[in-house]
């Protein structure tokens, strides 16, 4: 069940739910606004010959309040907003069609577990022909939350828990089962 704007209040007022900082106007009927961070992580393509999933890839830092993507590139960034959930909710991360009409992609691969705690990186990608500016505090995607059944017997306790910035792939530290 997609939770509307009067549950999503209620459960932030009562604390079961973080989402700070937050203005009014960014609780949608059935999502929040979130905005837009000031740190980047843009792979360093210098450092590496190819990317592969049992090594670490190497990220340049960007702290800037503004940063203009190239054509057909990606980076990750951050949401200022830092994020708590309860171990019965989750989220799913989706780009504001605004910001998609422009040929900006935005997602969160996958979805926003429960339990999770910290700031969202986001990956970012330019479809479009031309270079496209972004300004720290531009709302920039949506959380669609979602009530689970029942709470998690097992919330997120992963390897990105509590992220204050962007955070490059840890998928290297994946142990896989075989």
């Amino acid at each position: 069940m997609i939770l509307s704007d009067k549950t999503l209040r209620k459960m932030i007022d009562s604390g079961e739910l973080k989402v700070d900082p937050l203005v009014e106007e960014s609780i949608q009927p059935a999502s929040i606004d979130c905005t837009l961070g000031s740190h980047y992580l843009v792979v360093d393509d210098t450092a590496m010959d190819v990317l592969t999933l049992d090594s670490e890839i190497k990220y340049r830092e960007i702290n800037e309040d503004s940063i203009t993507i190239p054509p057909k590139s990606f980076v990750l960034a951050t949401i200022q907003e830092y994020v708590e959930l309860p171990n019965d909710l989750t989220a799913f991360v989706e780009g504001r069609s605004s910001i998609g009409r422009m040929g900006l992609f935005i997602q969160n691969a996958g979805w926003v577990d429960p339990g999770f705690k910290g700031r969202i990186t986001l990956e970012v990608y330019n479809a479009n022909s031309l270079p496209i500016k972004l300004q720290k505090g531009r709302r920039i995607c949506q959380l669609v939350f979602c009530k689970m059944d029942q709470a998690a017997d097992n919330p997120y306790d992963g390897k990105y828990q509590g992220q204050d910035k962007s955070v490059g792939s840890r998928v290297f530290k994946d142990s896989e089962v075989g």
